[in-house]
């Protein structure tokens, strides 16, 4: 080989050597760092919000729990693990909003019996209204805060003169939440953690104002009772309401908006598309429409003879007896005023009496009648 062509072959693979190892060397030196994991918090545990809880949302077992915390943040009002008890804050009510993740304050719950537990406990634009029940009428005790029931209103409209009054049962409202029963906001349980069933004697709701006036009056009508609602009843009712058009979600609406427009939806009481059930829908022998008022829908009983046609009356009247005729009489009625007047004697009087009294009659009405007395 020429040695020339040969020295040219050896300075290229030198450079090419060379220009590996520089490219290597760039490459190597231009790597990201390994990444170090982030420093877990080493300090106590603290109480802290699993989700984002609005106020008046009432505290539950899966609402909260511990989380460790950077030791130089913790302040005095958190709750710490091994110092604060869970179970005492359950059914607490929250007094102003906390966001996921952020440590639960002391000051940040009301606790039943606290003053302003109640108004704490009700969303905004809502009242507390309280309705009397009975172990029937309350579903014998089960029924809990935070429950959901419908009201049935029973009431029985009379008629008159006997007739037989209507039975009815009306829903009047639906979807109320159940704040308190009695002065019990939470649930009792027993020593082994058991949902404890009592009787109770006022159940007391969250409500609108305006259905808090429809309550009043109810309770003045008749008889109020509980009707309990299944979990699921509010989403099927949700499904409607929005295939319906009831509900709105505005176009463009991101889906935190969604999700509130839709449980603000399905947190609403609801006093519109009652349904009822009368006593004939019960029993064959019971009505099933108002009974009439003032024994309408009675059989009224036949007249009774007309009384004798009244007299026209003359100056003489208010002072003498009124006049006796002893022979035939004539009673010329015209219009709605009728008078007798004695016939003289003889067929030819009675017709000729009876003829001017038509005539005189005919003067002011288009028909006169006359009856002849004997």
């Amino acid at each position: 080989m020429d040695r020339k062509k040969l020295v040219l072959l050896l300075g290229a693979l030198i450079i090419a050597i060379g220009t590996a190892f520089a490219a290597r060397s760039m490459f190597a030196g231009g790597a990201a760092p390994d990444a170090e994991a982030a420093a877990v918090p080493t300090g106590p545990r603290v109480l802290v919000a699993k989700r984002a809880l609005t106020a008046g949302t009432i505290i539950t077992a899966d609402a909260l729990g511990f989380q460790p915390w950077p030791k130089e943040l913790v302040q005095d009002a958190y709750f710490i693990d091994g110092e604060a008890d869970m179970n005492k804050l359950l059914g607490t009510v929250v007094r102003f909003p906390i966001t996921a993740g952020e440590p639960v304050t002391q000051g940040a719950l009301v606790a039943p019996g606290d003053r302003g537990f109640l108004a704490a406990a009700l969303a905004p634009g809502m009242r507390a209204v309280t309705v009397p029940v009975s172990a029937t009428t309350g579903v014998a005790g089960f029924v809990f805060a935070g429950d959901r029931v419908d009201l049935v209103l029973t009431q029985t409209v009379d008629g008159e003169n006997g007739t037989q009054p209507l039975k009815a049962a009306e829903t009047v409202l639906r979807n109320l939440r159940v704040l308190a029963t009695d002065q019990t906001v939470e649930k009792t349980v027993d020593e082994n953690g058991k949902t404890e069933v009592t009787e109770f004697r006022t159940v007391t709701l969250e409500v609108t104002p305006k259905i808090a006036e429809k309550i009043a009056v109810a309770q003045t009508i008749g008889t109020i009772s509980l009707a309990l609602r299944s979990i699921s009843d509010s989403q099927s009712e949700l499904e409607r309401a929005v295939a319906s058009g009831d509900v709105q979600i505005p176009a463009g609406a991101t889906p935190e908006q969604e999700e509130r427009i839709l449980k603000a939806a399905m947190a609403r009481p609801v006093d519109k598309g009652t349904t009822y059930s009368t006593g004939g829908d019960v029993s064959r022998f019971q009505r099933t429409t108002v009974p009439p008022k003032n024994g309408g829908g009675q059989q009224q009983a036949a007249p009774s003879a007309p009384p004798p046609a009244p007299r026209r009356s003359t100056a003489s009247d208010s002072s003498a007896p009124a006049p006796v005729y002893r022979g035939p009489s004539v009673r010329v009625t015209r219009g709605k005023e009728t008078t007798e007047e004695s016939v003289r004697s003889g067929t030819g009087a009675v017709i000729s009496s009876q003829s001017s009294g038509v005539k005189r009659a005919g003067q002011v009405l288009p028909s006169a009648g006359a009856t002849v007395v004997f």
